[in-house]
């Protein structure tokens, strides 16, 4: 294991932070940074790749010396405690944070379950919602998310937070156009003679509840002001809504609790047990 030492907000320390808080500079370098003892302990327990771990050696509880004496790196780094907490972006400043490498986007890696059960967020433009909508679908077993258009980043660091460990277990794959979505929708048509496309509105449709959700399918959520756009909503077999009621103020869910919502009917309509309770 290389270790260097970093005692200045020196071009190490700089890069840090961007990785923290620039978008185009973490996709430069194809890396992002995490802190938190379950996203570290998710991302290795799922295999991705950890580049760098940063800390002070001299504030490492047994289970960050035994990550970091375990996990295979390019390089490490051992801070100060004054760069520690201001790299940190807790209260209680983390003894170990991470930079860890991107994963490709790529539809046809992903596997499936045999009745698969698929979620597409339509242009996220919050970072806690799509944070969210990452946890829900883990808890709720969807065999992954996909996300369209121009969104938030996914490895923005609230994302990964709001997302907890959840983040480095569910598949999640962006797409930038629809054409590429639809060809991988239409495979999916001829792997699965009743897979089905459901698409979500706010609208007058038909309720949840009313709808079989016991075949292979892909929800598709909307954007959180626009909702789904014309184009996907279009391409979809059937619409749903959530029936609210008559005498709410609310017009509309947030669309991570309407998420939550869909998701807990479809896996009760086919029985799946959840693990855990709330």
């Amino acid at each position: 294991m290389q270790e260097a030492k970093v005692f200045t907000k020196n071009n190490i320390f700089q890069k840090f932070e961007v990785l923290k808080t620039n978008r185009n500079k973490r996709y430069r370098y194809h890396e992002f940074f995490v802190e938190g003892v379950r996203s570290l302990n998710e991302a290795v327990r799922n295999n991705w790749k950890i580049k760098s771990f940063v800390y002070d050696k001299n504030n490492l509880s047994d289970w960050a010396k035994d990550m970091i004496n375990k996990v295979n790196t390019d390089m490490n780094y051992c801070l100060t405690p004054e760069l520690m907490k201001e790299l940190s972006g807790k209260e209680d400043t983390s003894e170990l944070m991470a930079v860890i490498e991107m994963r490709e986007d790529e539809l046809e890696q992903v596997t499936l379950s045999e009745k698969p059960f698929i979620v597409l967020f339509d242009r996220p433009s919050n970072r806690g919602n799509l944070g969210t909508m990452i946890r829900s679908c883990d808890a709720l077993g969807v065999d992954m998310l996909i996300i369209t258009g121009h969104a938030v980043d996914l490895y923005d660091t609230d994302v990964v937070v709001s997302a907890m460990g959840s983040f480095f277990k569910l598949p999640v794959i962006r797409i930038s156009d629809n054409k590429a979505l639809f060809e991988y929708i239409d495979k999916l048509k001829k792997r699965y003679t009743d897979f089905t496309t459901i698409g979500t509105t706010a609208h007058n449709e038909d309720p949840v509840y009313s709808i079989n959700l016991t075949s292979p399918l892909m929800l598709m959520m909307g954007n959180e002001t626009m909702g789904l756009n014309k184009t996907l909503k279009e391409y979809c077999d059937l619409l749903c809504t959530i029936p609210m009621s008559e005498n709410s103020y609310a017009t509309s869910f947030n669309v991570s609790c309407a998420a939550s919502i869909l998701m807990y009917e479809i896996t009760r309509q086919r029985g799946i047990k959840i693990k855990g309770t709330l």
